[in-house]
């Protein structure tokens, strides 16, 4: 965080910078994404229960509420894409899972596939998220690691090992 502006306790007691921080998550000096992306699988055990429907309008309603949340925290922040903002991958790492099969391996895979998408950022990831400012670019580069990941796993299917 920067200094001279808000501090933890501030920014978790807004709802807004509570969700974008990843209830806090997003906080911790070691790991915040891998952190934010952890939270995911709980909330993907839960909407997997749900018709293929309420997950698509969830993930959409979660993807729109992002562009605003991860752009407000990151303006309270003074950073374009700070580390602390955490949304971005609970929401990337919750649609690589809604790829994944449902077995524990694979549910595995699309994390860690996430993750190293998320963290190295091959073309085009990287070029998206230095084209596009505020919410929608924090959400969208998220968005293309979670589409790499998907397209690993429906490779390994099409040609499993």
């Amino acid at each position: 965080m920067n200094r001279g502006g808000p501090s933890p306790a501030a920014l978790l007691s807004d709802p807004g910078h509570f969700l974008a921080l990843g209830a806090g998550l997003g906080l911790s000096p070691v790991l915040p994404g891998t952190l934010g992306s952890l939270w995911a699988l709980p909330l993907h055990l839960w909407l997997r229960t749900w018709t293929w429907w309420g997950q698509t309008l969830a993930l959409a309603a979660l993807f729109l509420a992002g562009i605003w949340l991860c752009g407000r925290t990151a303006a309270a922040l003074g950073r374009s894409d700070p580390g602390a903002v955490v949304w971005d991958e609970t929401v990337g790492c919750l649609l690589a899972l809604a790829a994944a099969g449902p077995g524990w391996w694979e549910l595995g895979a699309a994390f860690l596939l996430f993750r190293l998408f998320d963290i190295v950022k091959p073309w085009p990831i990287r070029w998206l998220e230095r084209r596009l400012a505020g919410g929608l670019g924090i959400m969208l580069d998220d968005v293309a690691a979670a589409a790499a990941a998907a397209a690993c796993l429906a490779l390994w299917r099409y040609f499993p090992v």
